[in-house]
């Protein structure tokens, strides 16, 4: 039934030439997934990737199904990429969502289950442990859990208990004595997300760990003397988290207000997805079908094998046991462009740049040549101004410290928090609040745009001369996250760039449209045409058998203008190497469309965060870095940036990050013609090329010889 099911749909979305983004992020995670199946890594490796697709497939759920769901409940018309209509596209995704749910709990079971004890940890239930530990956790729960939990019933005298979304939740079934079956009444106990996930045992030579909702099933009881339990149900509901802020200009105290409102929301969104252990009770699901409105394709089974929420891995990873048996992160180098950064008694970062720029490519060179900066400018009392851009921040921020200490030494501070942030809106807030007490001029937001784009302007007076110092980034000023993306920040006082970064605060702060910036591509004005200009200028020099080709690497891509301007710069003859991540919704390989494109992603220890573009351009190159990608929100309603990098070392550094990519034969995957992807490997006598290791060795005599072309 289910092929059938598959197969009418299958020629529809064979038959577009675009790819669902849906569907394609499906097959991304699939990617993710490959990474806990990998026989070199160890089983905490393991478990890690295992979690960290679970929080994929919680937010996938949350914002993507979320929207889609926006379209059903309101009778909304929606066409997917892949030519279906909302209801049949519903049906397609629930498919591939259901199968990678299969795969996720089934290598979970065979493969990772069977391992933990020779790593030195065992996943239990309470019978399973010794008399005394038994005991242990008794104790544990009458007198640490048993207080936390409230039994919630519904029935005719009790309304339908608000159940929180991604907490663990038992439904319980139960009769009076002596009452018929039909008279059953369902109550809900809701294990609180401050309660550890895991009860940790420590033996001499392992550590158990105790799922929580083990400990309370193994004691429920407790909560329901004198009737009879039908059956005891562990489930988990995903609610819609996608909301569209009714931005006004008014973006003070009563946007804030607005942004609370809806995070609030987020708590009662439908539910657009139940796990649920096998087993469980048909009355019980009926009835939360019914109230929740959802069909038995959004009901995902778990076996009692298995758990529900991978997430919690992470307390298991981060036990101070196993410390050493994860793998560490070789110790940062300093940048190509910046060899004594970091050295003790190293030249004033002041002096550096003023005389050259610097590129930093994250993890492997660290954020500390950005917070000496902006540490030494909170500090110089010749510095005037400090200007930035905020979209996601540390929880314990080197950067807001350093902005306070500014602010109280008398400088002008500017800064744009983005409260739009999807999931860090309430650190914004708390963050932009601290700074704006302190005398900080803080901007909440521009417009109905997400301010995405990473820029920062120090303004220093020396000798009557006035420097600008100019960072532009494609990733978040967050010290913790820095560690695990690839990203890219220039630093620079290129007066060209200065002049474009100091015109647009002026946009974001204030009321000003310039008609162009020399060294800038912006977001919403002018970045798709711009692009669009680059990709057909190179289909020309095709036309025309000049030198020509186009290699791009970003997070995703989705905009179907700049998809279809690829496509036809295949057809005239471009070669075009495109290393995406994540989303691609472009089609690689088919023939009279796009038999040039290569499509690569790279999926490995580090999260692919770094945005490139590089044109060929007859011999005159262009390259641009930044925080873009190629998606419809990035063009139209988020404020971004790319900058041009024309320094030729950068420049070929950057280049090299491109080759680099493409020869990886490790984390790589390449897209095939309808849709999947094919993990690369070593060939005949290559050698296994890893990025996330050669980054943090390269040379400057390697990045002087690259060669896209």
């Amino acid at each position: 039934m289910e092929v059938i099911q598959r197969d009418k749909f299958e020629s529809k979305i064979d038959g577009s030439d675009l790819v669902s983004r849906d569907l394609s992020w499906i097959k991304f995670n699939f990617r993710v997934l490959d990474q806990s199946k990998k026989q070199s890594r160890t089983i905490f490796e393991k478990l890690k990737f295992l979690a960290i697709t679970a929080s994929n497939l919680d937010e996938f759920f949350m914002i993507r199904v979320g929207s889609l769901y926006n379209y059903l409940d309101y009778d909304k018309e929606r066409i997917d990429y892949s030519g279906l209509r909302e209801e049949p596209f519903k049906e397609k995704l629930m498919l591939d969502s259901q199968d990678f749910h299969e795969q996720q709990h089934e290598h979970f079971i065979n493969n990772i289950l069977p391992s933990t004890r020779e790593s030195g940890f065992i996943l239990s239930n309470v019978k399973n442990l010794e008399d005394e530990e038994q005991e242990y956790i008794k104790e544990y729960f009458f007198k640490a859990v048993y207080p936390m939990l409230t039994p919630m019933v519904f029935d005719g005298y009790h309304t339908f208990p608000i159940l929180m979304n991604k907490l663990l939740i038992f439904g319980v079934v139960t009769i009076n004595p002596g009452d018929k079956k039909d008279n059953r009444k369902l109550s809900f106990v809701q294990i609180p997300s401050n309660i550890p996930r895991f009860f940790e045992i420590e033996r001499d030579e392992e550590m158990i760990f105790v799922p929580i909702e083990e400990v309370i099933r193994e004691h429920i009881v407790s909560l329901f003397r004198n009737v009879i339990i039908e059956s005891i149900n562990l489930f988990r509901i995903t609610r819609n988290g996608d909301f569209t802020l009714e931005e006004t200009e008014d973006m003070d105290s009563n946007f804030l207000e607005e942004v609370k409102r809806k995070l609030n929301e987020r708590k009662t969104g439908r539910v657009v997805r139940v796990e649920i252990e096998e087993g469980y009770s048909k009355w019980m699901m009926n009835l939360l079908k019914d109230r929740w409105n959802i069909q038995k394709d959004s009901v995902f089974k778990v076996k009692k094998e298995s758990m529900l929420d991978f997430t919690s891995f992470w307390q298991i990873i981060g036990n101070r046991r196993f410390k050493d048996r994860i793998p560490q992160t070789p110790v940062t180098v300093p940048p190509l462009s910046y060899p004594q950064a970091g050295v003790q008694g190293s030249q004033d970062i002041f002096q550096v740049l003023k005389q050259k720029d610097v590129l930093l490519h994250h993890p492997y060179n660290n954020m500390e040549p950005i917070l000496e900066l902006l540490n030494k400018a909170a500090e110089d009392p010749n510095v005037m101004a400090i200007k930035m851009t905020i979209y996601r921040l540390a929880k314990h921020s080197r950067i807001t410290t350093a902005l306070l200490k500014a602010a109280e030494n008398g400088k002008h501070v500017s800064v744009l928090f983005e409260v739009k942030a999807r999931f860090d809106e309430e650190n914004n807030m708390q963050e932009a609040k601290k700074l704006q007490k302190a005398g900080c001029f803080v901007i909440y937001g521009v417009s109905n745009f997400k301010t995405h784009t990473k820029l920062m302007l120090i303004v220093k007076k020396d000798e009557n001369k006035v420097t600008r110092f100019v960072h532009l980034g494609s990733g978040n000023y967050n010290e913790d996250t820095s560690k695990l993306y690839t990203d890219l920040g220039l630093l620079t006082t290129n007066e060209v760039l200065a002049n474009d970064v100091s015109e647009f605060f002026n946009v974001i702060t204030g009321h000003s449209m310039p008609s162009s910036y020399k060294n800038l591509i912006t977001a919403p004005q002018g970045m798709r045409s711009g692009l669009i200009n680059f990709i057909e200028c190179e289909a020309e020099h095709a036309r025309q058998g000049l030198p020509c080709g186009i290699f791009i690497k970003v997070n995703s891509l989705e905009d179907s203008e700049t998809i279809h301007a690829l496509y036809r710069a295949s057809q005239s003859g471009v070669p075009i190497k495109l290393i995406i991540r994540g989303i691609c919704c472009l089609r690689p390989g088919r023939k009279g469309l796009s038999e040039n494109i290569e499509v690569y992603s790279i999926v490995g220890d580090f999260l692919e965060h770094s945005r490139i573009y590089h044109f060929h351009n007859n011999g005159d190159l262009r390259t641009y870095a930044g925080s873009a990608d190629m998606m419809v929100r990035s063009f139209e309603k988020r404020l971004e940036s790319l900058f041009r990098v024309q320094d030729p070392f950068l420049e070929k550094q950057l280049m090299n990050i491109l080759a680099y990519n493409l020869k990886d034969n490790v984390n790589a995957y390449m897209m095939q013609e309808d849709g999947t992807y094919v993990a690369k490997s070593p060939q005949n006598d290559e050698v296994e090329f890893n990025i996330h290791k050669e980054f943090f060795t390269i040379t400057p005599d390697i990045v002087e010889n690259v060669k896209l072309i």
